[in-house]
């Protein structure tokens, strides 16, 4: 269960398949319009249940609470050894010693 104040993303419909507008391609009309927020909760709530939020830019939006204490998860990928060799190269012409 989440408390007031804590940090959590949810999400909401803005649009349903009914509403989006005809000037947009076919393949998009057939789905829902999706919003994720992260924000500070106004009362406790649980995980799938409905909460209200205020973001960081102090915006209140409401929805349905998907995670609690929300992180990145991106990376930069898998490590590709060229990229460090001609990083190594770089630094060696740039600076004119080894980079190790």
């Amino acid at each position: 269960m989440a408390k007031k104040g804590d940090w959590v993303r949810i999400h909401s419909i803005i649009l349903t398949p009914e509403q989006r507008s005809a000037a947009v391609p076919d393949d998009t009309k057939r789905v829902p319009l999706e919003q994720w927020t992260k924000g500070y909760l106004h009362a406790d709530a649980t995980l799938s249940g409905e909460a209200t939020v205020t973001t960081r830019t102090g915006r209140v939006v409401s929805g349905t609470i998907v995670d609690e204490m929300p992180h990145y998860t991106h990376s930069f990928g898998d490590f590709v050894p060229e990229l460090q060799q001609a990083g190594d190269e770089a630094f060696a012409l740039l600076f004119g010693g080894d980079a190790k």
